[in-house]
């Protein structure tokens, strides 16, 4: 039994129920569905209900479990609906940001604080955008997947790591909505109801395997990086963009995409529910000559009303009366090296030294117990291969991995193979 285990058969054990120490949720026995330890709390949607639970956080001790809803799907933008939060001595507290749409007072009062999050880069866009920012984090997706853990979900993780079983089934549900049905709060506190206790035991599973150092050097990588920049042209990755060659034809597609994407913005909802990404495409592909044209393509049926036809038949007509100088260029060559299937012609060394550097990557990984691209990211070790270093030696090729923003821990463990795998095809 590892320490991890152990940890996890003491918390079944001071908290009542579940499997037994020496068997698992695979032996057949029921698992214990998780009940919150102190109820639902009640929703914070006011400043004065927010400033007692800053207080009391702010007095709390040890690290906070943080996580956050969004309407993905249902709502313009990525921006959070709940954000639930449990810390000892605190509790847990669920918190409204449209009633609460600054929460920086509490962001600042657990400043200096540990925050553990179950896939962090998921959660961190939307609470930076209400003053949320951790100074230092603990990411307990990105720990399980460090360990070895096949199934990294929280779901997964509780129930192996912990004993306990989440209830499901509110994940892609619209948190948006108002008032917020009692069973996705219930489902709400309980994403955060262990995220403290299974920190703890990844955190001990990760130092018997030696691998806690790596962890920290991520979670500081997470925390430290900066808000991703705006997409440049963002309407070239509509799904079904390969099919579109032509440029009049990419024009109605950015034409269509840009109007959709004003009507949702005014209007608060999903892109995709304005209009489809697969029914723009079809308007590019077929450059109808009118609104009866239009109306007989994939994505502009009968439940579409006129006014609606006509916006986007507007839109394609501008798209139709543009000047060739105006039309967009083919998407823009993206900075790094070519798709990896066409290297074997434009540079076939450098495609000979990309098959030779993969492999020993991947039985590494293998060894190491963890996946591929958590031991080194898969377009660094393209861009690598692609234009090398000069001088085939460690020093050199460990320069050129942390110039790509490889982790020392990374560095230290790929950079003998690396080097050993370019050297062969030099």
């Amino acid at each position: 039994m590892t320490d991890a285990q152990e940890t996890a058969a003491d918390l079944r054990t001071t908290t009542g129920g579940g499997p037994p120490d020496d068997e698992s949720p695979s032996d057949g026995l029921p698992i214990p569905l998780l009940e919150p330890r102190e109820g639902i709390p009640p929703v914070v949607a006011d400043a004065d209900a927010l400033a007692h639970v800053v207080a009391a956080f702010a007095a709390g001790t040890g690290p906070v479990a943080v996580d956050a809803e969004r309407a993905s799907g249902y709502r313009y933008g990525q921006r959070a609906y709940l954000v639930q939060l449990r810390r000892e001595g605190a509790g847990s507290a669920l918190i409204d940001p449209v009633g609460c749409p600054d929460l920086s007072t509490l962001g600042d009062a657990l400043s200096g604080t540990e925050w553990i999050l179950h896939a962090a880069t998921q959660d961190l866009p939307c609470l930076r955008e209400i003053g949320m920012m951790p100074t230092s984090l603990f990411d307990t997706e990105l720990a399980g997947r460090l360990a070895g853990f096949p199934r990294v979900g929280l779901g997964a993780m509780v129930e192996s790591v912990l004993g306990y079983a989440l209830e499901k089934g509110h994940s892609a549900v619209d948190w948006s909505t108002r008032p917020l049905p009692e069973p996705w709060l219930r489902y709400a506190a309980l994403d955060v109801e262990l995220l403290v206790d299974l920190r703890d035991a990844l955190e001990k599973e990760l130092d018997r395997q030696g691998k806690l150092d790596w962890a920290h050097q991520e979670f500081e990588a997470i925390a430290a990086a900066p808000p991703a920049p705006p997409r440049k042209d963002p309407w070239r990755r509509t799904s079904g963009m390969h099919k579109v060659r032509r440029r009049r034809q990419m024009a109605v597609v950015r034409e269509l995409w840009e109007s959709r994407d004003r009507i949702a913005q005014r209007r608060d909802v999903s892109p995709g529910k304005v209009l489809g990404d697969a029914a723009i495409v079809e308007a590019a592909l077929a450059l109808p000559a009118n609104v009866h044209a239009l109306s007989a393509l994939p994505g502009y049926g009968q439940r579409m009303g006129r006014r609606q036809l006509d916006q986007w038949m507007a839109a394609v007509d501008r798209a139709k009366a543009l000047p060739d100088d105006q039309l967009p260029q083919p998407g823009a060559t993206p900075a790094g090296p070519p798709p990896p299937r066409s290297w074997a012609d434009k540079d076939p060394v450098a495609a000979a030294r990309l098959s030779a550097a993969r492999a020993p990557v991947s039985a590494l990984a293998e060894a190491l117990n963890l996946p591929q691209e958590n031991l080194i990211s898969p377009d660094t070790v393209r861009r690598l291969c692609w234009e090398p270093p000069q001088r085939l030696e460690a020093d050199a090729v460990a320069e050129v991995l942390a110039g790509y923003g490889a982790r020392p821990w990374q560095i230290e463990q790929v950079t003998p193979a690396l080097v050993t795998a370019l050297a062969a095809t030099a």
